[in-house]
């Protein structure tokens, strides 16, 4: 066996093909009142969330909180040092970097984030995340995509007007009326499914058919015109309000007239849209410096649950995690409410960098809880950062990710008329029925959403691939089984049947703030996401920490990845042999012998799968029993461009016999990418 090297939105309950958070507060009347500028202060102590967060990690593993000056002149260095980076890494003469962002661990230890260009075109999903030492010797990278960046033609077949046309055509299908283009196909270098391709990337317009803006981003090969990928770039959910209670606002004060204007949290501003669909609206402003008086009848009272989430939103991200501002540079972003009629959503917008809140379902439910400010939001903090692609099996994790800060914000608003939970809009009542709109503990409670990842799980709306990850985090904070948490009742399961046992959110948020900062890159999928979360843990609690079990035995409970003790009960039979992957050739075996087992196999039989490629999507993996029956555990897929294959099948195996020889069966069914199978594992639990 060799050692694998496998670095490598929003709460919408809309159609399968749909793509993208307020916290609570508390104000002097039923609504919300704004008590000034003086009021945007830290609400929270900074140094007793930092203590929470920090207890039992390596201090100097932890991230530095940048002020937007420091973070600047950690900007201004990488720039003046990006040619000598792109030297040291081997990139080739065509090959530049781009600077998009930078963070620093408290021991120095910086992790700078690049784009590419390649002859001067963007390359999409050639990103990189460089780690160094405060010595400034690189420590590690983290590509998006292993594949070489050269000999790509930089001359395209196919006309700008084809690509333009397929694109119209895509946004058609979700609703647009556009019959142009936003701006012109341009070309550029796609590299996000692993091969770098020459392509024209084109941006539709117009309103989806629910009436959320549409920025269907649509990639076409320069070469042949055949569709390549496609995503949206508003990223958009679903929520309500009138249930912060009494909080206190920042607001700006100018004669006898005051304005929702946090000038304390970089300038957050909440404005009017009056049911429009476009524009900036109409800046909030009164005399009196109240808002709003609970009901959504009142218009002031969805404005101040948006201000006061995007405020609870703020405070989190900067006395805990240490990030000033969305983006990290101290800018705050801006609110919109009242858009549309009866518009049943809520979204982000990273092209005005701008949140926005529809009214609900009869105007009477403005989308503006706790959870969903901070659930929207955070998609912008994830386009500063990862990038995470909003389709497939990154998608899913980009939702996730909205949803593990969504909560996050919510406990740490610690309001008592919406006390923290692990339930996405539960205050929002979206179904009619008083159930939430995702729930994390157990996601397939809402019908739609997977416990566990399976190899198709990047073929569904992320709004449902997102489900694993969150359960992810759940098993990871509070651990697996029945229990009551703030008067709510979870029963979180395991895909393998064996109990996980929590670490406490606080670590489970740090971890995963610090993967999507410093590991995740456009391209991670649920396996990557994996290998980036342990490395964190390692870097912070040590690779033989309980921290760092805990987080192998979180991914395994969701069918991720193998346990902390090599299955984590029961009995496992284990090859290790290598087996030579042929490319695009015939089908392989590696073959374990299951002796000592009486009757037939369990119903959860576990299969830990170890295989190293250059690109898993072009693998089909099947389980093959003693009695020659066949189960299918990952089938190919043109999307799925990560590299290796490292996962636990679960497998209904109950009508075999136990005893006998399994075998794992392995095709490569396209050419030139190569691997081979590094080991795999039975479990009876």
């Amino acid at each position: 066996m060799r050692t694998s090297d496998t670095s490598h939105r929003s709460a919408s309950r809309k159609r399968a093909t749909a793509y993208g958070a307020l916290a609570a507060a508390t104000a002097l009347l039923a609504g919300a009142v704004q008590a000034g500028a003086t009021a945007s202060a830290d609400i929270k102590p900074a140094a007793a969330a930092a203590k929470a967060v920090a207890k039992g990690a390596d201090p100097g593993a932890l991230p530095a909180k940048l002020s937007p000056a420091k973070r600047a002149e950690l900007l201004r260095e990488a720039n003046s040092t990006k040619a000598d980076t792109a030297k040291d890494l081997g990139l080739g003469a065509k090959e530049k970097l781009v600077v998009r962002d930078v963070l620093q661990d408290r021991d120095g230890t910086t992790h700078t984030r690049y784009e590419r260009t390649y002859d001067g075109l963007p390359v999409l999903g050639g990103d990189l995340v460089v780690d160094a030492a405060k010595s400034g010797k690189t420590e590690g990278v983290t590509r998006a995509a292993k594949s070489a960046l050269k000999g790509v033609a930089t001359t395209a077949a196919v006309k700008p007007a084809a690509a333009e046309r397929q694109a119209v055509k895509a946004a058609a299908a979700d609703g647009s009326k556009k019959t142009a283009a936003d701006r012109a196909p341009r070309k550029v270098v796609w590299m996000a499914q692993g091969k770098p391709t020459l392509a024209y990337e084109t941006v539709v317009g117009g309103l989806q058919d629910d009436g959320t803006p549409n920025q269907l981003h649509v990639v076409t090969d320069a070469a042949t015109g055949k569709k390549l990928y496609e995503w949206q770039g508003i990223e958009n959910g679903t929520g309500n309000t009138q249930y912060s209670g009494t909080v206190t606002l920042g607001t700006a004060q100018s004669g006898s007239s005051y304005t929702l204007n946090d000038t304390g949290r970089g300038g957050h501003k909440t404005y009017n849209l009056n049911h429009g669909s476009s524009g900036t609206g109409t800046l909030y402003s009164g005399a009196d410096d109240v808002w709003g008086n609970g009901s959504a009848s009142n218009t002031e009272t969805a404005a101040a649950d948006a201000h006061y989430g995007a405020a609870e939103t703020w405070d989190y991200y900067k006395n805990v995690q240490g990030r000033t501002g969305i983006r990290g540079d101290g800018v705050a972003a801006y609110s919109r409410v009242h858009y549309g009629n009866a518009y049943v959503n809520a979204f982000w917008d990273d092209s005005c960098f701008c949140m926005t809140y529809g009214d609900g379902s009869g105007n009477l439910k403005p989308l503006t809880s706790i959870d969903v400010a901070g659930h929207e939001m955070t998609h912008g903090v994830t386009a500063a950062t990862a990038g995470l692609n909003y389709s497939g099996e990154s998608g899913g994790l980009n939702e996730a990710t909205s949803d593990i800060f969504g909560t996050a914000v919510e406990f740490y608003a610690n309001n008592a008329s919406d006390v923290g939970d692990y339930l996405i809009g539960e205050k929002i009542d979206i179904n009619g029925d008083g159930t939430p709109l995702r729930y994390q503990d157990k996601p397939s409670r809402d019908g739609t959403s997977p416990d566990s990842w399976y190899s198709g799980l990047g073929n569904l709306d992320v709004h449902y691939s997102s489900g694993p990850a969150n359960h992810f985090f759940y098993l990871l904070s509070e651990g697996s089984g029945a229990k009551v948490i703030n008067g709510v009742s979870y029963n979180s399961p395991t895909a393998d049947g064996l109990p996980v046992t929590g670490i406490g959110r606080a670590k489970a948020e740090l971890i995963w703030f610090k993967a999507l900062t410093t590991k995740f890159t456009s391209t991670t999928n649920y396996a990557a996401a994996r290998t980036g979360t342990l490395a964190v843990a390692g870097e912070l609690y040590g690779t033989t920490s309980t921290e760092y079990k805990a987080v192998q035995d979180a991914w395994a409970g969701i069918a991720v990845g193998s346990r902390s003790g090599g299955g984590g009960g029961g009995t496992s039979f284990e090859n290790t042999a290598d087996v030579a992957i042929p490319d695009a050739g015939a089908a392989v075996t590696s073959s374990i012998a299951v002796t000592g087992r009486t009757g037939n196999a369990p119903s959860n039989l576990s299969v830990a799968v170890d295989i190293v490629h250059t690109w898993r999507g072009d693998l089909v993996v099947d389980l093959v029993a003693p009695d020659g029956s066949t189960y299918r555990l990952k089938n190919s897929s043109g999307s799925d461009s990560a590299d290796n294959v490292n996962a636990t099948y679960t497998v209904n195996a109950s009508s075999e016999v136990a005893n006998g020889t399994w075998k794992l069966k392995v095709q490569d069914v396209a050419a030139q990418d190569t691997g081979y199978i590094n080991s795999w594992k039975l479990t009876f639990p």
